[in-house]
Order: C-alpha cells, then structure tokens, then sequence
C-alpha cells in the first residue's frame, strides 16, 4: 500500500469539503451513540454476522470502539493525524482478518454508517449545497477508510493462506515412519483398553472414548487438518464418530436398566472399525511428503510461523464444537546467566533438554512451539482452565526434576509459565496476550512457578 499516496487523498478530501468537515464532526459528536446503537442493531439483524458479534464481551467493547473510530476519522485533518488514522484502518484490516470476518460484512456495515450519516444530514436545517457537500465528504472517507482496511485484510488474508497450507503439507509430515507407528500403537493402546474394560465387566461410563483416546486427540487436532479434504480422512473420522456412538448407546441402556448391546458384538464390530482405521491411516501415510521445514532448528518444535494458523484452527474448532482449549507460555528462568556462566553452547542444551520434556509430557493432539528466545508455548486441545493449570504445574516440576549435565556440574533448570484458558473471544491474539500476562506475574511473584489466569 502506498500510504504516501492515501495520505494525500486523504488530505484532499478535507481539503475540497473544508467548510463540511465542523458540520460533520458536530453530528457525530451529537449522534456518535445513536450510530453505534444502529450500527450493531442491523448487524445483528444479519444471521451471517452472529458468528463474530455473539461473544457478550465483543458486543460490550465494540459500540464504544466504533464511537472512538468515528470521531477519529473525523478529527484527523493534520499530516500526524492522518497517518495514525491510516496506521489504525490497517489494524483493523489485519484483526478481521485474523478473525475471519468475512469482508462483505464489514462492507456492509460501512454502507449502513453512511445511510444513517446522510438521513441525520437531511434532516439537519443545513441548505442544499452544504448538504451535499457533507454528505459527500462522509461517504467518500468512509469509502476511502473501507479501501485501506480492505488492501490490510486482503495482505493478511493472503498471509495467513500461504501459512495454512504450509501447514497442511507439513503438521504430520515429520519423521513419517515413526509417527505412523506411534499413531497406530496409540490405535492398538485404546483398543487393548477397551478390550479389557470389557473382559473385567466395567461399566459402560467407565469405557474409554475414541475420540479422546492419544489417537482421537492427534487424529481431530492434527491429522484430519493436514488431510482435509481426502476421503480416508473423511471415512476415519466416521468410523471415530460410529465407535463413540456405539459406547454411549451402551451407556444409555446401562442408564436406563436395558442391556441390548452385548459385548461380544461391541468388540467384534470395534475390531472391524479399528482394521479400516488402520488401513486408511496407512493410505493417509503413503501419500504425505517428508518436508523438514517449519520445524525449529535446534529444538525441533514447532516454529512459531505456523501459530496464527493453528491458534485460528483451534478457535473455531472450539466454537464449532464447545470443547475448551488452553495456552501455557513458557520462558526459561535466569537463562542469560546459563550463557554468560557457561556459553552459549551450554544454553543451546538447555533449551534441547526442556523441549523433550515437553514434546515427551503432552498428548499427541497437543502442540508445542518454539516462541522465541528461551520462550515455548503449548497449545493444549480439549482442556478447562484448573486441568491446564495442573498440566503446567507437571511440567514445571518434571523440568526442575532434570538437572542439565555440563562437563562434571549439574545445572538446576526452572521455567516460569503462564496459562491462559480460551473464553470464547473470537481474536486469538487476546489469549495470547493473557497468557503473557500470567507469565509475567509469574515472574514478578519469584519464578519457578505456575500462574493462571483469571478473568
């Protein structure tokens, strides 16, 4: 985007309609309520928009945001002014995108402001030409503030695309041939398990589902994402969903005195779902490609280029489905003492032997990063605030359990985490920013320590 150029349109524009632009403000100021209020009132009269105005705390900050957006544009009339203004249409541009709100909504919304502006304006005792004129000032710098954050959002967008199918080729390319036989000893773990359950006569509550098993976990988060679209993908999760609805079939008859599936059936019928699991998680492997990039050099984790995109998937997993998840933001404690005291080689092993705790203390679903520096995050699927609090309280302590050896010293290494559980706000980057929060009062509180937190 050339802002050089916005910025002089800009310019001209309050330049040409000078004499409009205190008439314009005025009404605003006067009616900058009214607007708002009409504004979300005709949105959320539009079942497309629901998905993105239905969090309760988005509907409270959101009419004040757009009160303040208005008067900014407005006001600015200076060269700093301006630019601020056009540095703001571009966040905003970036935000939706984020989100995912659909630009024709936001088009939408903006024909909306300026049919409300022109009937307040002709209303007014204003004489006909400076009527015109403020009613052409209005829709041309609406106009010209739905262009810049249009260019932000298309820019973003197209970002966030070439990152989301980079991911696909890469979430379960890595290491194939261990990963298959991980997924598939995972698949035989549930199945001995059921098995089991069965045989020892447990109740149908206590019989494990599929789907949250370590193969259901990484099969819904990671797998079904990087194979989106393929018909075994497809056919997997169906036959995931089929075994569920088997249990809790089995479940609603223990409940209500019945008893009409036998085990015996239950397992044979498990058996033959588990087969073709196997067979078509064989196919999905067959296909896939081994890339090496997107992962981290030195630790092998996650590289954080590929956070937008599954803090995104993991959000609209969860509002599609109500299933909570969690991010705990992790930083290594005194880590710039390791280097000074040992070298940088020393602290290179520290951050090694802190990313196998990790990867070798979470679930298959789960999903850790190298966020920079001496920070990890962890993306925990499927999980509640006080459970993820525990989860972190674990790794904390299995961290400090494993000295680093250097030479003939041992180093005691701690870690200082923040959590933060998702509350169903749309943004992803508010989340981030919470579990950011939590780590630095952590921090502040003395390190090595565990903080959640709280709304």
């Amino acid at each position: 985007m050339n802002e050089e150029l916005i910025e002089r349109e800009w310019q001209a524009l309050i330049s040409q309609y000078a004499e409009a632009l205190p008439v314009l403000q005025g009404l605003i100021d006067t009616h900058r309520v009214a607007l708002a209020s009409s504004f979300y009132d005709h949105m959320l009269g539009n079942p497309d928009s629901s998905p993105y105005l239905s969090h309760e705390q988005v509907r409270n900050q959101l009419s004040g945001s757009l009160q303040r957006w208005l008067v900014n544009v407005f006001a600015a009339v200076d060269s700093a002014q301006i630019h601020e203004c056009i540095q703001l249409q571009q966040h905003v541009g970036k935000v939706h995108a984020r989100i995912e709100v659909p630009i024709s909504l936001v088009l939408r919304g903006a024909r909306q402001l300026k049919t409300h502006l022109s009937r307040l304006l002709m209303a007014g005792d204003l004489h006909a030409h400076a009527q015109h004129a403020a009613t052409r000032l209005a829709c041309q710098l609406i106009d010209l503030t739905m262009e810049i954050m249009s260019q932000a959002y298309s820019l973003s967008h197209e970002r966030n695309s070439r990152a989301e199918e980079a991911y696909r080729l890469f979430s379960v390319s890595q290491n194939l041939g261990a990963e298959k036989e991980r997924q598939r000893g995972a698949l035989l773990d549930w199945e001995n398990q059921l098995m089991y359950a069965l045989a020892m006569g447990q109740k149908a509550s206590h019989l494990p589902r599929l789907s949250n098993s370590e193969f259901g976990l990484w099969f819904r988060h990671k797998a079904s994402h990087a194979f989106q679209g393929s018909p075994e993908s497809t056919s997997i999760l169906t036959c995931i969903r089929a075994i569920d609805s088997q249990l809790d079939a089995l479940r609603a008859q223990e409940e209500a005195g019945q008893q009409t599936i036998e085990a015996v059936d239950l397992l044979r019928q498990t058996r033959e779902q588990t087969r073709s699991i196997r067979f078509l998680l064989d196919s999905l492997f067959e296909q896939a490609n081994d890339l090496e990039a997107g992962r981290d050099a030195l630790t092998r984790l996650l590289n954080r280029k590929f956070l937008p995109v599954v803090m995104s998937k993991e959000v609209l997993y969860s509002r599609q489905n109500g299933h909570g998840f969690a991010v705990l933001l992790i930083d290594v404690d005194h880590f710039k003492q390791i280097n000074d005291t040992y070298g940088h080689e020393a602290g290179d092993q520290a951050l090694q032997q802190i990313a196998g705790l990790l990867t070798s203390n979470t679930r298959g679903g789960d999903y850790a990063f190298r966020h920079g520096g001496e920070e990890f995050l962890l993306i925990l699927v499927d999980i509640e605030a006080e459970r993820a609090l525990h989860v972190a309280e674990g790794l904390r302590q299995r961290i400090a359990a494993e000295p680093l050896r250097i030479g003939n010293e041992l180093i005691r290494l701690t870690v200082s985490i923040g959590v933060a559980a998702y509350d169903g706000h749309p943004d992803y980057q508010r989340l981030l920013r919470r579990a950011d929060q939590a780590l630095y009062q952590a921090k502040r509180e003395g390190r090595n320590r565990s903080v959640l937190l709280q709304e």
